[in-house]
Protein backbone atom coordinates (compact mmCIF):
# COMPACT_ATOMS: atom_id res chain seq x y z
CA UNK A 1 0.00 0.00 0.00
CA UNK A 2 1.32 3.42 -0.99
CA UNK A 3 0.11 7.01 -0.66
CA UNK A 4 -0.71 8.48 -4.08
CA UNK A 5 -2.04 11.97 -3.38
CA UNK A 6 -3.69 14.32 -0.90
CA UNK A 7 -6.87 16.34 -1.36
CA UNK A 8 -8.43 19.02 0.86
CA UNK A 9 -12.15 19.81 0.91
CA UNK A 10 -13.63 22.93 2.54
CA UNK A 11 -17.27 23.22 3.64
CA UNK A 12 -18.87 26.45 4.83
CA UNK A 13 -18.83 28.02 7.31
CA UNK A 14 -15.60 26.66 8.86
CA UNK A 15 -14.90 23.00 8.13
CA UNK A 16 -11.92 21.57 6.23
CA UNK A 17 -11.05 17.93 5.67
CA UNK A 18 -8.01 16.10 4.32
CA UNK A 19 -8.26 12.90 2.31
CA UNK A 20 -5.12 10.76 1.98
CA UNK A 21 -5.51 8.55 -1.11
CA UNK A 22 -3.71 5.26 -1.73
CA UNK A 23 -3.03 3.00 -4.70
CA UNK A 24 -6.06 0.99 -3.54
CA UNK A 25 -8.81 3.35 -4.70
CA UNK A 26 -11.27 1.87 -2.21
CA UNK A 27 -9.00 2.68 0.72
CA UNK A 28 -8.40 6.24 1.90
CA UNK A 29 -8.04 8.03 5.21
CA UNK A 30 -9.61 11.26 6.44
CA UNK A 31 -8.49 13.93 8.87
CA UNK A 32 -9.56 17.41 9.91
CA UNK A 33 -7.32 20.00 8.23
CA UNK A 34 -7.91 23.35 9.83
CA UNK A 35 -6.52 26.19 11.89
CA UNK A 36 -9.08 28.75 12.99
CA UNK A 37 -9.20 31.41 10.27
CA UNK A 38 -6.14 29.95 8.49
CA UNK A 39 -7.51 26.87 6.73
CA UNK A 40 -5.99 27.88 3.39
CA UNK A 41 -2.57 28.27 5.02
CA UNK A 42 -2.83 24.72 6.40
CA UNK A 43 -3.85 23.55 2.91
CA UNK A 44 -0.68 25.14 1.52
CA UNK A 45 1.39 23.38 4.18
CA UNK A 46 -0.19 20.06 3.21
CA UNK A 47 0.69 20.71 -0.43
CA UNK A 48 4.27 21.32 0.71
CA UNK A 49 4.22 18.01 2.62
CA UNK A 50 2.84 16.05 -0.34
CA UNK A 51 6.25 15.21 -1.92
CA UNK A 52 7.36 13.80 1.44
CA UNK A 53 4.26 11.58 1.59
CA UNK A 54 3.59 10.33 -1.94
CA UNK A 55 4.96 6.85 -2.43
CA UNK A 56 5.22 6.13 1.30
CA UNK A 57 3.64 3.20 3.12
CA UNK A 58 0.87 4.93 5.19
CA UNK A 59 1.13 2.26 7.89
CA UNK A 60 4.46 3.67 9.10
CA UNK A 61 2.70 6.37 11.09
CA UNK A 62 5.39 7.07 13.69
CA UNK A 63 8.19 7.42 11.12
CA UNK A 64 6.07 9.64 8.88
CA UNK A 65 5.16 11.85 11.86
CA UNK A 66 8.82 12.46 12.64
CA UNK A 67 9.75 13.00 9.00
CA UNK A 68 7.08 15.72 8.73
CA UNK A 69 8.02 17.24 12.08
CA UNK A 70 11.67 17.56 11.00
CA UNK A 71 11.04 18.96 7.50
CA UNK A 72 12.20 22.39 8.71
CA UNK A 73 15.31 23.50 10.56
CA UNK A 74 13.20 25.83 12.73
CA UNK A 75 10.84 24.81 15.55
CA UNK A 76 7.38 24.35 14.11
CA UNK A 77 4.23 26.13 15.27
CA UNK A 78 0.49 26.09 14.78
CA UNK A 79 0.35 25.89 10.98
CA UNK A 80 2.69 22.96 10.44
CA UNK A 81 1.46 21.04 13.47
CA UNK A 82 -2.11 21.45 12.21
CA UNK A 83 -1.06 20.01 8.85
CA UNK A 84 0.75 17.14 10.59
CA UNK A 85 -2.33 16.54 12.75
CA UNK A 86 -4.54 16.16 9.68
CA UNK A 87 -2.14 13.68 8.11
CA UNK A 88 -1.77 11.73 11.36
CA UNK A 89 -5.55 11.43 11.82
CA UNK A 90 -5.91 10.23 8.23
CA UNK A 91 -3.14 7.65 8.59
CA UNK A 92 -4.70 6.19 11.74
CA UNK A 93 -8.03 6.08 9.89
CA UNK A 94 -6.31 4.21 7.04
CA UNK A 95 -4.60 1.77 9.39
CA UNK A 96 -7.86 0.96 11.14
CA UNK A 97 -9.65 0.41 7.85
CA UNK A 98 -6.77 -1.74 6.60
CA UNK A 99 -7.05 -4.02 9.66
CA UNK A 100 -10.85 -3.61 9.84
CA UNK A 101 -10.82 -2.44 13.47
CA UNK A 102 -11.50 0.89 15.25
CA UNK A 103 -8.47 3.01 16.03
CA UNK A 104 -8.95 2.52 19.77
CA UNK A 105 -8.23 -1.20 19.34
CA UNK A 106 -4.94 -0.36 17.63
CA UNK A 107 -4.08 1.92 20.55
CA UNK A 108 -4.35 -0.95 23.03
CA UNK A 109 -8.07 -1.22 23.59
CA UNK A 110 -10.53 1.00 25.41
CA UNK A 111 -10.55 1.62 29.15
CA UNK A 112 -14.18 2.87 29.07
CA UNK A 113 -17.25 2.11 26.99
CA UNK A 114 -18.48 5.65 26.37
CA UNK A 115 -17.20 9.21 26.37
CA UNK A 116 -18.66 12.07 28.40
CA UNK A 117 -19.40 15.09 26.20
CA UNK A 118 -20.38 18.57 27.28
CA UNK A 119 -22.49 21.31 25.75
CA UNK A 120 -21.59 24.97 25.35
CA UNK A 121 -23.97 27.44 26.99
CA UNK A 122 -23.51 31.00 25.74
CA UNK A 123 -25.80 33.81 24.60
CA UNK A 124 -23.93 36.59 22.83
CA UNK A 125 -21.47 39.02 24.36
CA UNK A 126 -21.58 41.65 27.06
CA UNK A 127 -19.88 44.98 27.75
CA UNK A 128 -20.06 47.70 30.39
CA UNK A 129 -22.24 49.80 28.09
CA UNK A 130 -24.93 47.10 28.19
CA UNK A 131 -25.69 47.13 31.92
CA UNK A 132 -29.41 47.39 31.16
CA UNK A 133 -29.21 44.00 29.47
CA UNK A 134 -27.58 42.22 32.41
CA UNK A 135 -30.67 40.41 33.63
CA UNK A 136 -31.85 39.61 30.12
CA UNK A 137 -28.50 38.02 29.36
CA UNK A 138 -28.60 35.96 32.55
CA UNK A 139 -32.20 34.84 31.96
CA UNK A 140 -31.35 33.66 28.43
CA UNK A 141 -28.22 31.90 29.68
CA UNK A 142 -30.16 30.09 32.41
CA UNK A 143 -32.74 28.93 29.86
CA UNK A 144 -29.94 27.49 27.68
CA UNK A 145 -28.41 25.71 30.66
CA UNK A 146 -31.72 24.13 31.61
CA UNK A 147 -32.21 22.95 28.03
CA UNK A 148 -28.80 21.28 28.12
CA UNK A 149 -29.71 19.41 31.31
CA UNK A 150 -33.05 18.38 29.81
CA UNK A 151 -31.08 16.96 26.87
CA UNK A 152 -29.17 14.76 29.31
CA UNK A 153 -25.86 16.60 29.56
CA UNK A 154 -24.12 16.24 32.93
CA UNK A 155 -21.66 19.01 32.11
CA UNK A 156 -21.90 22.42 30.48
CA UNK A 157 -19.31 25.05 29.70
CA UNK A 158 -19.73 28.78 29.33
CA UNK A 159 -17.29 31.47 28.22
CA UNK A 160 -16.43 34.82 29.71
CA UNK A 161 -18.76 36.94 27.56
CA UNK A 162 -17.27 39.63 25.39
CA UNK A 163 -13.95 41.46 25.55
CA UNK A 164 -12.22 42.55 28.73
CA UNK A 165 -9.61 45.20 29.49
CA UNK A 166 -6.44 44.50 31.43
CA UNK A 167 -8.22 45.43 34.66
CA UNK A 168 -11.97 45.87 34.96
CA UNK A 169 -14.65 47.68 36.93
CA UNK A 170 -16.47 46.42 39.99
CA UNK A 171 -19.61 46.25 37.83
CA UNK A 172 -17.88 43.93 35.35
CA UNK A 173 -16.71 41.58 38.11
CA UNK A 174 -20.12 41.62 39.79
CA UNK A 175 -21.84 40.71 36.53
CA UNK A 176 -19.55 37.72 35.99
CA UNK A 177 -20.22 36.49 39.55
CA UNK A 178 -24.01 36.88 39.21
CA UNK A 179 -23.93 35.17 35.84
CA UNK A 180 -22.07 32.12 37.15
CA UNK A 181 -24.16 31.95 40.33
CA UNK A 182 -27.33 31.90 38.21
CA UNK A 183 -25.95 29.01 36.17
CA UNK A 184 -25.19 27.01 39.30
CA UNK A 185 -28.65 27.66 40.72
CA UNK A 186 -30.23 26.61 37.41
CA UNK A 187 -28.45 23.25 37.04
CA UNK A 188 -27.87 22.30 40.66
CA UNK A 189 -24.83 20.76 42.34
CA UNK A 190 -24.70 17.51 40.33
CA UNK A 191 -24.06 19.13 36.93
CA UNK A 192 -20.48 20.27 36.30
CA UNK A 193 -19.83 23.77 34.94
CA UNK A 194 -16.61 24.76 33.25
CA UNK A 195 -15.87 28.37 32.37
CA UNK A 196 -13.54 29.50 29.59
CA UNK A 197 -11.78 32.85 30.12
CA UNK A 198 -10.38 32.32 26.58
CA UNK A 199 -7.24 34.27 27.40
CA UNK A 200 -9.36 37.42 27.35
CA UNK A 201 -8.03 38.76 30.64
CA UNK A 202 -4.63 39.24 32.23
CA UNK A 203 -3.38 37.28 35.24
CA UNK A 204 -4.30 39.99 37.77
CA UNK A 205 -7.90 40.25 36.61
CA UNK A 206 -8.10 36.46 36.30
CA UNK A 207 -7.37 36.13 40.02
CA UNK A 208 -10.13 38.61 40.86
CA UNK A 209 -12.68 36.86 38.64
CA UNK A 210 -11.83 33.37 39.89
CA UNK A 211 -12.19 34.53 43.48
CA UNK A 212 -15.60 36.00 42.60
CA UNK A 213 -16.98 32.75 41.09
CA UNK A 214 -15.18 30.29 43.39
CA UNK A 215 -18.12 29.95 45.83
CA UNK A 216 -20.18 28.28 43.07
CA UNK A 217 -17.66 25.49 42.42
CA UNK A 218 -16.53 25.69 38.79
CA UNK A 219 -15.22 22.36 37.51
CA UNK A 220 -12.34 24.30 35.97
CA UNK A 221 -11.35 27.72 34.66
CA UNK A 222 -9.99 27.44 31.13
CA UNK A 223 -7.22 29.71 29.83
CA UNK A 224 -7.37 32.23 32.69
CA UNK A 225 -4.79 34.18 30.69
CA UNK A 226 -2.95 33.74 27.42
CA UNK A 227 -0.62 30.71 27.53
CA UNK A 228 2.64 32.27 26.31
CA UNK A 229 3.88 33.05 29.82
CA UNK A 230 3.75 29.78 31.75
CA UNK A 231 4.99 31.35 35.00
CA UNK A 232 2.14 33.89 34.93
CA UNK A 233 -0.45 31.13 34.56
CA UNK A 234 1.28 29.13 37.28
CA UNK A 235 0.90 32.14 39.58
CA UNK A 236 -2.85 32.19 38.84
CA UNK A 237 -3.08 28.46 39.56
CA UNK A 238 -1.33 28.85 42.93
CA UNK A 239 -3.74 31.62 43.94
CA UNK A 240 -6.87 29.46 43.89
CA UNK A 241 -8.29 26.04 44.69
CA UNK A 242 -10.26 26.05 41.41
CA UNK A 243 -8.63 23.70 38.86
CA UNK A 244 -7.00 25.44 35.88
CA UNK A 245 -7.32 24.06 32.33
CA UNK A 246 -5.20 24.95 29.31
CA UNK A 247 -3.72 23.47 26.16
CA UNK A 248 -5.77 24.36 23.08
CA UNK A 249 -3.00 26.70 21.88
CA UNK A 250 -0.10 24.38 22.72
CA UNK A 251 1.55 22.02 20.23
CA UNK A 252 3.29 18.66 20.59
CA UNK A 253 4.53 17.09 23.80
CA UNK A 254 7.25 19.72 24.01
CA UNK A 255 4.64 22.46 24.24
CA UNK A 256 3.02 20.75 27.24
CA UNK A 257 6.23 19.85 29.07
CA UNK A 258 6.66 23.11 31.01
CA UNK A 259 2.95 23.32 31.85
CA UNK A 260 3.18 19.92 33.52
CA UNK A 261 6.56 20.44 35.17
CA UNK A 262 5.39 23.69 36.79
CA UNK A 263 2.02 22.14 37.70
CA UNK A 264 0.12 24.92 35.97
CA UNK A 265 -2.94 22.90 34.99
CA UNK A 266 -5.06 20.17 36.50
CA UNK A 267 -6.72 19.68 33.10
CA UNK A 268 -4.94 19.52 29.73
CA UNK A 269 -6.86 20.40 26.56
CA UNK A 270 -4.81 19.45 23.50
CA UNK A 271 -6.63 19.79 20.19
CA UNK A 272 -6.03 16.75 18.00
CA UNK A 273 -6.38 18.94 14.90
CA UNK A 274 -3.50 21.14 16.07
CA UNK A 275 -1.28 19.41 18.66
CA UNK A 276 0.11 16.72 16.34
CA UNK A 277 -2.82 14.38 15.86
CA UNK A 278 -3.73 11.14 17.58
CA UNK A 279 -0.10 10.03 17.86
CA UNK A 280 0.94 13.13 19.76
CA UNK A 281 -2.31 13.34 21.72
CA UNK A 282 -1.60 9.87 23.12
CA UNK A 283 1.86 10.94 24.27
CA UNK A 284 0.51 14.12 25.86
CA UNK A 285 -2.14 12.10 27.68
CA UNK A 286 0.48 9.71 29.04
CA UNK A 287 2.68 12.59 30.18
CA UNK A 288 -0.35 14.17 31.86
CA UNK A 289 -1.12 10.93 33.69
CA UNK A 290 2.27 10.99 35.41
CA UNK A 291 1.41 14.44 36.81
CA UNK A 292 -2.14 13.41 37.80
CA UNK A 293 -3.59 15.82 35.22
CA UNK A 294 -6.88 15.12 33.50
CA UNK A 295 -7.53 15.21 29.73
CA UNK A 296 -10.34 17.24 28.17
CA UNK A 297 -9.54 17.46 24.44
CA UNK A 298 -10.38 20.74 22.75
CA UNK A 299 -12.63 20.59 19.69
CA UNK A 300 -14.60 23.59 18.44
CA UNK A 301 -14.20 22.15 14.93
CA UNK A 302 -15.97 19.39 13.04
CA UNK A 303 -16.91 15.73 13.41
CA UNK A 304 -13.70 14.19 12.06
CA UNK A 305 -11.69 15.85 14.81
CA UNK A 306 -14.39 14.73 17.23
CA UNK A 307 -14.03 11.17 15.92
CA UNK A 308 -10.26 11.28 16.43
CA UNK A 309 -10.69 12.72 19.92
CA UNK A 310 -13.20 10.03 20.92
CA UNK A 311 -10.73 7.32 19.90
CA UNK A 312 -8.11 8.87 22.21
CA UNK A 313 -10.63 9.44 25.02
CA UNK A 314 -11.53 5.75 25.01
CA UNK A 315 -7.95 4.65 25.72
CA UNK A 316 -6.91 7.40 28.18
CA UNK A 317 -7.35 6.50 31.87
CA UNK A 318 -7.15 10.19 32.80
CA UNK A 319 -9.90 11.36 30.41
CA UNK A 320 -12.33 13.89 31.93
CA UNK A 321 -14.67 15.27 29.26
CA UNK A 322 -14.93 15.97 25.53
CA UNK A 323 -15.75 19.26 23.83
CA UNK A 324 -18.06 19.18 20.81
CA UNK A 325 -20.01 21.76 18.85
CA UNK A 326 -20.98 19.82 15.71
CA UNK A 327 -22.06 16.19 15.66
CA UNK A 328 -21.70 15.94 11.89
CA UNK A 329 -25.08 16.62 10.31
CA UNK A 330 -24.43 17.20 6.61
CA UNK A 331 -20.71 16.47 7.02
CA UNK A 332 -20.53 12.75 7.81
CA UNK A 333 -22.84 9.95 6.69
CA UNK A 334 -23.81 8.92 10.23
CA UNK A 335 -23.68 11.85 12.68
CA UNK A 336 -22.72 11.25 16.29
CA UNK A 337 -25.40 10.87 18.93
CA UNK A 338 -25.11 12.13 22.49
CA UNK A 339 -27.30 10.03 24.81
CA UNK A 340 -27.57 11.06 28.47
CA UNK A 341 -24.48 13.20 27.96
CA UNK A 342 -22.32 10.41 26.50
CA UNK A 343 -21.05 9.21 23.10
CA UNK A 344 -20.88 5.43 22.78
CA UNK A 345 -17.63 3.79 21.68
CA UNK A 346 -17.66 3.50 17.86
CA UNK A 347 -17.33 0.04 16.37
CA UNK A 348 -16.72 0.91 12.70
CA UNK A 349 -13.16 0.60 11.34
CA UNK A 350 -10.69 3.47 11.52
CA UNK A 351 -12.03 6.70 12.97
CA UNK A 352 -15.53 5.28 12.57
CA UNK A 353 -16.90 8.06 10.34
CA UNK A 354 -17.17 8.69 6.61
CA UNK A 355 -17.46 12.05 4.87
CA UNK A 356 -20.85 12.83 3.35
CA UNK A 357 -21.14 13.39 -0.43
CA UNK A 358 -21.82 17.10 0.21
CA UNK A 359 -18.22 17.51 1.38
CA UNK A 360 -16.82 16.40 -1.96
CA UNK A 361 -19.34 18.54 -3.86
CA UNK A 362 -18.47 21.77 -2.02
CA UNK A 363 -16.61 24.44 -4.01
CA UNK A 364 -15.98 26.83 -1.08
CA UNK A 365 -12.36 28.00 -0.87
CA UNK A 366 -12.02 27.85 2.92
CA UNK A 367 -11.69 31.59 3.56
CA UNK A 368 -12.97 32.73 6.95
CA UNK A 369 -11.71 35.04 9.65
CA UNK A 370 -11.79 35.04 13.43
CA UNK A 371 -13.39 37.95 15.33
CA UNK A 372 -11.45 41.16 15.87
CA UNK A 373 -12.45 42.87 19.10
CA UNK A 374 -11.72 46.48 19.96
CA UNK A 375 -12.33 48.58 23.06
CA UNK A 376 -15.50 50.55 22.34
CA UNK A 377 -14.11 53.59 24.18
CA UNK A 378 -10.57 54.03 22.85
CA UNK A 379 -10.38 51.53 19.95
CA UNK A 380 -7.56 49.45 21.46
CA UNK A 381 -7.26 45.82 20.30
CA UNK A 382 -8.65 43.34 22.84
CA UNK A 383 -8.00 39.55 22.85
CA UNK A 384 -10.73 37.41 21.32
Amino acid sequence: MRITRLSVHHVEPRFSFLVVHTDDESLFGIGEACLEGKARVVQAALADFEPVLVGRDPRRIERIWHDLHRTTFYPIGSVLTSAISAVDQALWDLLGKHHEVPVHELLGGRVRDRVRAYRHVNVGDHGDAEVARDQQHIDELVAEARRAVEQGFTMIKTALPGPARGLETAAFVDFQARRFAALREAVGPTVDIGIDFHGRVGPALAKVLIRAIEPWSPLFVEEPCLPENVDAMADVARSTSVPIATGERLFTRWGFREVLEKQVAAVLQPDLAHCGGISEGRKIATMAETYYAQMAPHNPLGPVNLAASVQLDLVSPNFLCQEQIHLGEGLITRPFEVVDGYIEAPTAPGLGVELAPEVFESDWDGSWTVPNWQDPVDGALLPW
